[in-house]
Protein backbone atom coordinates (compact mmCIF):
# COMPACT_ATOMS: atom_id res chain seq x y z
CA UNK A 1 0.00 0.00 0.00
CA UNK A 2 1.44 3.19 -1.17
CA UNK A 3 2.82 6.21 1.69
CA UNK A 4 2.00 3.65 4.59
CA UNK A 5 4.78 2.57 7.06
CA UNK A 6 5.09 -0.43 8.60
CA UNK A 7 4.61 -1.78 12.09
CA UNK A 8 7.86 -2.69 12.19
CA UNK A 9 8.82 1.21 11.31
CA UNK A 10 6.68 1.53 14.84
CA UNK A 11 8.74 -0.25 16.35
CA UNK A 12 11.89 1.15 15.26
CA UNK A 13 11.16 4.79 16.15
CA UNK A 14 10.49 3.60 19.59
CA UNK A 15 13.07 1.65 20.01
CA UNK A 16 15.44 4.16 18.46
CA UNK A 17 13.70 7.21 20.77
CA UNK A 18 14.84 4.89 23.61
CA UNK A 19 17.99 4.49 22.78
CA UNK A 20 18.75 8.13 22.52
CA UNK A 21 17.14 8.80 26.19
CA UNK A 22 18.88 6.02 28.00
CA UNK A 23 22.07 7.57 26.51
CA UNK A 24 21.70 10.87 27.78
CA UNK A 25 21.75 9.58 31.69
CA UNK A 26 24.82 8.15 31.73
CA UNK A 27 26.02 7.22 28.46
CA UNK A 28 24.07 3.39 28.84
CA UNK A 29 22.65 2.25 25.52
CA UNK A 30 20.27 -0.39 25.57
CA UNK A 31 20.61 -3.22 23.09
CA UNK A 32 17.49 -5.47 21.72
CA UNK A 33 17.53 -8.88 22.61
CA UNK A 34 17.97 -11.42 19.99
CA UNK A 35 14.34 -12.11 19.89
CA UNK A 36 13.98 -8.89 19.33
CA UNK A 37 15.91 -7.87 16.04
CA UNK A 38 14.45 -5.02 14.51
CA UNK A 39 14.03 -4.89 10.93
CA UNK A 40 14.81 -1.75 9.18
CA UNK A 41 11.87 -0.14 7.74
CA UNK A 42 10.58 -0.36 4.34
CA UNK A 43 9.10 2.57 2.85
CA UNK A 44 6.54 2.83 -0.32
CA UNK A 45 6.29 5.79 -1.61
CA UNK A 46 6.23 9.36 0.14
CA UNK A 47 5.25 10.04 3.62
CA UNK A 48 1.91 11.67 4.14
CA UNK A 49 1.91 14.94 5.28
CA UNK A 50 5.83 16.32 5.13
CA UNK A 51 6.56 18.65 2.49
CA UNK A 52 10.00 18.46 0.69
CA UNK A 53 10.81 15.47 0.84
CA UNK A 54 11.18 12.41 -1.97
CA UNK A 55 8.69 10.02 -2.20
CA UNK A 56 11.16 7.24 -1.77
CA UNK A 57 12.75 7.78 1.52
CA UNK A 58 15.81 6.52 2.03
CA UNK A 59 16.13 3.89 4.46
CA UNK A 60 17.11 4.77 7.81
CA UNK A 61 20.42 2.94 8.52
CA UNK A 62 20.77 -0.50 11.25
CA UNK A 63 21.28 1.16 14.81
CA UNK A 64 24.79 -0.57 16.04
CA UNK A 65 24.69 -2.44 18.88
CA UNK A 66 26.38 -1.02 21.90
CA UNK A 67 28.42 -2.89 24.68
CA UNK A 68 25.41 -5.14 26.56
CA UNK A 69 25.03 -3.61 29.43
CA UNK A 70 24.81 -5.86 32.59
CA UNK A 71 21.02 -4.64 33.49
CA UNK A 72 18.38 -2.48 32.30
CA UNK A 73 18.96 -0.07 35.07
CA UNK A 74 18.93 3.45 34.81
CA UNK A 75 21.96 4.13 37.26
CA UNK A 76 25.36 3.13 35.95
CA UNK A 77 27.59 0.58 37.76
CA UNK A 78 30.46 2.32 39.00
CA UNK A 79 33.62 0.88 37.92
CA UNK A 80 35.83 -0.70 40.93
CA UNK A 81 39.43 1.39 41.07
CA UNK A 82 41.86 -1.07 40.75
CA UNK A 83 43.47 -2.10 44.31
CA UNK A 84 47.27 -2.67 44.60
CA UNK A 85 47.88 -5.79 46.19
CA UNK A 86 51.23 -5.88 48.68
CA UNK A 87 52.45 -9.06 49.27
CA UNK A 88 54.23 -9.18 52.61
CA UNK A 89 57.92 -10.20 52.85
CA UNK A 90 58.40 -13.58 54.94
CA UNK A 91 59.81 -12.86 57.78
CA UNK A 92 63.34 -14.34 58.24
CA UNK A 93 63.57 -17.64 59.98
CA UNK A 94 65.99 -17.37 62.98
CA UNK A 95 68.85 -19.54 62.93
CA UNK A 96 69.35 -21.71 65.85
CA UNK A 97 68.51 -20.63 69.45
CA UNK A 98 68.56 -17.18 70.05
CA UNK A 99 71.33 -16.09 73.02
CA UNK A 100 70.15 -14.47 76.29
CA UNK A 101 71.09 -11.15 76.34
CA UNK A 102 73.47 -10.34 79.08
CA UNK A 103 72.10 -8.32 81.69
CA UNK A 104 73.27 -4.46 82.03
CA UNK A 105 76.93 -4.19 83.21
CA UNK A 106 76.85 -1.66 86.69
CA UNK A 107 78.88 1.02 86.80
CA UNK A 108 81.67 0.18 89.26
CA UNK A 109 81.79 2.82 91.92
CA UNK A 110 85.53 4.27 92.35
CA UNK A 111 87.46 3.17 95.40
CA UNK A 112 88.00 4.87 98.48
CA UNK A 113 91.56 4.42 98.99
CA UNK A 114 91.47 4.21 103.58
CA UNK A 115 93.96 5.75 104.83
CA UNK A 116 95.63 4.64 108.02
CA UNK A 117 97.85 5.10 110.70
CA UNK A 118 102.15 4.93 109.29
CA UNK A 119 100.39 6.05 105.30
CA UNK A 120 102.46 9.22 103.99
CA UNK A 121 102.35 11.02 101.25
CA UNK A 122 100.33 14.31 99.38
CA UNK A 123 96.43 12.46 100.34
CA UNK A 124 97.85 12.73 104.14
CA UNK A 125 98.90 16.39 103.74
CA UNK A 126 95.50 16.63 102.19
CA UNK A 127 93.40 15.18 105.14
CA UNK A 128 95.94 16.75 108.37
CA UNK A 129 95.06 20.65 106.34
CA UNK A 130 91.38 19.30 106.05
CA UNK A 131 91.82 18.36 110.21
CA UNK A 132 93.21 21.60 111.18
CA UNK A 133 90.62 23.99 109.33
CA UNK A 134 88.06 22.61 111.40
CA UNK A 135 89.99 22.97 114.76
CA UNK A 136 91.23 19.27 115.02
CA UNK A 137 94.46 19.87 116.29
CA UNK A 138 97.22 18.10 115.15
CA UNK A 139 100.30 19.60 115.15
CA UNK A 140 101.67 20.77 112.44
CA UNK A 141 100.56 19.18 108.98
CA UNK A 142 103.73 16.84 107.53
CA UNK A 143 102.59 14.17 105.52
CA UNK A 144 102.83 11.42 107.80
CA UNK A 145 99.86 9.63 108.92
CA UNK A 146 101.36 9.94 112.89
CA UNK A 147 100.03 9.38 116.25
CA UNK A 148 98.43 12.89 116.45
CA UNK A 149 96.75 12.66 113.23
CA UNK A 150 95.16 9.26 114.76
CA UNK A 151 94.38 11.28 117.57
CA UNK A 152 92.58 14.44 115.53
CA UNK A 153 90.50 11.31 113.44
CA UNK A 154 89.33 9.64 116.49
CA UNK A 155 87.95 13.22 117.31
CA UNK A 156 86.22 13.87 114.66
CA UNK A 157 84.29 10.65 114.31
CA UNK A 158 83.58 10.65 117.42
CA UNK A 159 81.86 14.70 116.89
CA UNK A 160 80.10 12.60 113.69
CA UNK A 161 79.09 9.86 115.58
CA UNK A 162 80.62 6.98 113.50
CA UNK A 163 82.69 4.18 114.41
CA UNK A 164 86.00 4.83 116.15
CA UNK A 165 88.67 3.33 114.33
CA UNK A 166 91.04 5.58 113.52
CA UNK A 167 91.29 5.22 109.88
CA UNK A 168 89.91 8.08 106.96
CA UNK A 169 87.32 5.84 105.34
CA UNK A 170 83.86 6.43 103.43
CA UNK A 171 82.33 7.59 106.26
CA UNK A 172 84.63 9.39 108.15
CA UNK A 173 85.63 11.29 104.62
CA UNK A 174 82.37 11.99 104.31
CA UNK A 175 82.28 14.10 107.60
CA UNK A 176 85.12 15.56 106.71
CA UNK A 177 83.57 17.00 103.79
CA UNK A 178 80.66 18.21 104.94
CA UNK A 179 82.74 19.89 107.79
CA UNK A 180 81.44 18.04 110.98
CA UNK A 181 82.00 19.91 113.61
CA UNK A 182 81.07 20.03 117.47
CA UNK A 183 78.92 22.89 119.55
CA UNK A 184 79.54 23.83 122.93
CA UNK A 185 77.38 24.83 125.66
CA UNK A 186 79.78 27.72 127.31
CA UNK A 187 79.38 31.38 126.25
CA UNK A 188 82.38 32.53 126.73
CA UNK A 189 86.32 31.29 127.41
CA UNK A 190 86.92 27.76 128.81
CA UNK A 191 87.50 24.48 128.62
CA UNK A 192 84.29 21.74 128.01
CA UNK A 193 84.36 18.11 128.42
CA UNK A 194 82.07 16.06 126.89
CA UNK A 195 81.54 12.56 128.40
CA UNK A 196 79.79 11.42 126.25
CA UNK A 197 81.18 11.66 122.66
CA UNK A 198 84.88 11.38 124.74
CA UNK A 199 85.90 15.06 122.83
CA UNK A 200 88.04 17.93 125.25
CA UNK A 201 86.88 21.39 123.34
CA UNK A 202 89.29 24.59 124.13
CA UNK A 203 86.47 27.34 123.70
CA UNK A 204 87.16 30.86 122.76
CA UNK A 205 84.14 33.40 122.53
CA UNK A 206 81.72 30.73 122.70
CA UNK A 207 83.12 29.14 119.73
CA UNK A 208 84.92 26.05 119.49
CA UNK A 209 88.70 26.40 118.32
CA UNK A 210 89.85 23.21 118.97
CA UNK A 211 88.97 20.00 119.56
CA UNK A 212 91.05 17.06 121.54
CA UNK A 213 90.97 13.18 121.46
CA UNK A 214 90.25 12.86 125.31
CA UNK A 215 89.66 9.71 127.30
CA UNK A 216 88.13 10.23 130.89
CA UNK A 217 87.17 7.80 133.93
CA UNK A 218 86.73 4.30 132.69
CA UNK A 219 83.89 3.03 135.64
CA UNK A 220 86.07 0.40 136.27
CA UNK A 221 87.33 -0.39 140.01
CA UNK A 222 91.11 0.51 140.57
CA UNK A 223 93.09 0.39 144.04
CA UNK A 224 94.71 3.93 145.22
CA UNK A 225 98.19 4.27 146.28
CA UNK A 226 97.01 4.16 149.94
CA UNK A 227 95.45 0.45 149.36
CA UNK A 228 91.69 2.23 149.27
CA UNK A 229 89.45 1.20 146.36
CA UNK A 230 87.64 3.64 144.54
CA UNK A 231 85.97 3.80 141.01
CA UNK A 232 87.22 5.27 137.82
CA UNK A 233 84.60 8.15 136.82
CA UNK A 234 85.03 11.43 135.89
CA UNK A 235 82.38 14.30 138.42
CA UNK A 236 80.54 16.19 136.21
CA UNK A 237 79.48 19.74 137.16
CA UNK A 238 81.33 23.65 136.55
CA UNK A 239 84.34 24.14 138.22
CA UNK A 240 87.42 26.56 137.55
CA UNK A 241 91.26 25.81 137.33
CA UNK A 242 92.98 25.67 140.52
CA UNK A 243 96.36 25.01 140.40
CA UNK A 244 98.69 24.17 137.76
CA UNK A 245 101.97 21.66 137.46
CA UNK A 246 104.43 22.69 134.67
CA UNK A 247 105.73 18.98 134.39
CA UNK A 248 105.35 15.81 135.65
CA UNK A 249 103.44 15.29 138.82
CA UNK A 250 102.60 12.27 140.60
CA UNK A 251 99.03 12.48 142.07
CA UNK A 252 96.65 10.19 143.93
CA UNK A 253 95.24 8.88 140.69
CA UNK A 254 98.73 8.36 139.22
CA UNK A 255 101.35 9.97 137.37
CA UNK A 256 100.61 13.09 135.11
CA UNK A 257 102.00 15.22 132.65
CA UNK A 258 101.63 18.95 133.23
CA UNK A 259 98.48 19.08 135.14
CA UNK A 260 95.71 21.81 134.78
CA UNK A 261 93.42 20.92 138.15
CA UNK A 262 90.30 21.87 138.27
CA UNK A 263 87.82 19.87 140.79
CA UNK A 264 90.42 18.80 144.08
CA UNK A 265 92.98 15.63 142.22
CA UNK A 266 91.05 15.93 138.94
CA UNK A 267 92.90 17.47 136.60
CA UNK A 268 93.55 17.98 132.43
CA UNK A 269 96.68 16.59 132.01
CA UNK A 270 98.91 15.23 129.30
CA UNK A 271 99.70 11.11 128.82
CA UNK A 272 101.37 8.62 126.33
CA UNK A 273 98.27 6.65 126.15
CA UNK A 274 94.87 8.48 125.02
CA UNK A 275 92.74 5.20 123.79
CA UNK A 276 88.90 6.02 121.91
CA UNK A 277 87.36 4.75 124.49
CA UNK A 278 87.21 5.54 128.63
CA UNK A 279 90.03 4.31 130.26
CA UNK A 280 91.48 6.79 132.80
CA UNK A 281 91.23 6.88 136.91
CA UNK A 282 88.95 10.08 136.77
CA UNK A 283 90.67 12.63 134.72
CA UNK A 284 90.90 13.40 131.76
CA UNK A 285 93.73 12.80 129.25
CA UNK A 286 95.06 14.52 126.15
CA UNK A 287 98.34 13.64 124.09
CA UNK A 288 101.19 14.88 125.83
CA UNK A 289 101.40 17.21 122.79
CA UNK A 290 98.17 18.71 122.89
CA UNK A 291 98.79 19.29 126.92
CA UNK A 292 101.91 21.07 125.98
CA UNK A 293 100.19 23.38 122.99
CA UNK A 294 97.85 24.50 125.99
CA UNK A 295 100.70 25.18 128.23
CA UNK A 296 102.40 27.46 125.62
CA UNK A 297 99.10 29.05 124.51
CA UNK A 298 97.93 29.53 128.28
CA UNK A 299 94.41 28.10 127.31
CA UNK A 300 93.50 27.05 130.59
CA UNK A 301 94.59 29.52 132.95
CA UNK A 302 94.13 29.51 136.61
CA UNK A 303 90.64 30.68 137.37
CA UNK A 304 89.60 29.66 134.19
CA UNK A 305 86.12 27.60 133.63
CA UNK A 306 85.91 24.22 133.09
CA UNK A 307 82.38 22.50 132.25
CA UNK A 308 82.14 18.76 132.26
CA UNK A 309 79.06 16.75 131.16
Amino acid sequence: MSGSIRRGTVTVVTAAALAVGLGACGGVTWTPKGSETVAAPEVTGGVAGVAGTSETATPSPTATPGPTAPSRSAAPTPTPSATRTVTPKPKPTPSGTPKPKPPPSRTAEPVHEVLRLGDRGPEVLALQKRLSSLGYWLGEPDGHYGGLTQQAVWALQKTAGISRDGKVGRRTQRALDDGVRPRTRLDGNGVDIDLGRQILMIVRGGQVRYTLNTSTGGGYEYERKDGSTATARTPKGTFRVGYTVDGPDEGFLGEMWRPRYFNGGYAVHGSPSIPAYPASHGCARVSNAAMDMIWSRDLMPKGSGVLVR
